[in-house]
């Protein structure tokens, strides 16, 4: 009977130059939500939020992009992405039904700790999504990251590389 022995003998690897070392990275993919804005009055108040995208993954029509989506929004999207992908998709921040109520002491969901809050969770979910290779493929996710205005009667398909 044949002994097995573990190899464990170095890969060869090239030495590292600068330009690998501090030079762009092979395939990126950043996307910030930030610059909050409240618009609106009375029962027909939202917050918007800047979604900006950089990349150079292939995918992608644009390699950089900045569009304002509310929360309503990323809602659309994990609904569309739940129902046509095969991804599992994270939860959104939570929709702060007691925020909503009358008669409180500070200005619920339009807060400023509230709204930084779920922009932070906003964030993190669209990251989330985005970095999975098989969301990426959603032409629904490209709407969202990338078009100005979400045609949400729009016939779900996959997105194929350029």
């Amino acid at each position: 009977m044949a002994e097995t022995v573990a190899d464990t003998r170095r890969l060869i690897t090239k030495p590292q130059n600068l330009n690998d070392a501090y030079g762009p990275p092979s395939n990126f993919l950043e996307i910030d939500v930030a610059n909050p804005q409240t618009v609106g009055v009375g029962r027909g108040r939202f917050t918007t939020y800047e979604v900006r995208v950089k990349t150079n993954l292939p995918i992608f029509k644009l390699k950089e992009s900045c569009v304002r989506r509310r929360y309503s929004d990323f809602e659309w999207l994990r609904s569309e992405l739940e129902r046509e992908s095969k991804v599992v998709v994270p939860p959104l921040p939570g929709k702060a039904f007691l925020r909503q109520l009358p008669f409180r002491g500070d200005d619920g969901i339009f807060d400023y700790s509230f709204i930084e809050e779920r922009k932070q969770g906003l964030e993190q979910f669209i990251n989330k999504v985005a970095g999975h290779p098989l969301a990426q493929n959603e032409r629904c996710l490209h709407m969202f990251l990338q078009d100005e205005v979400i045609d949400k009667s729009y016939t779900p398909s996959k997105i194929r590389h350029a």
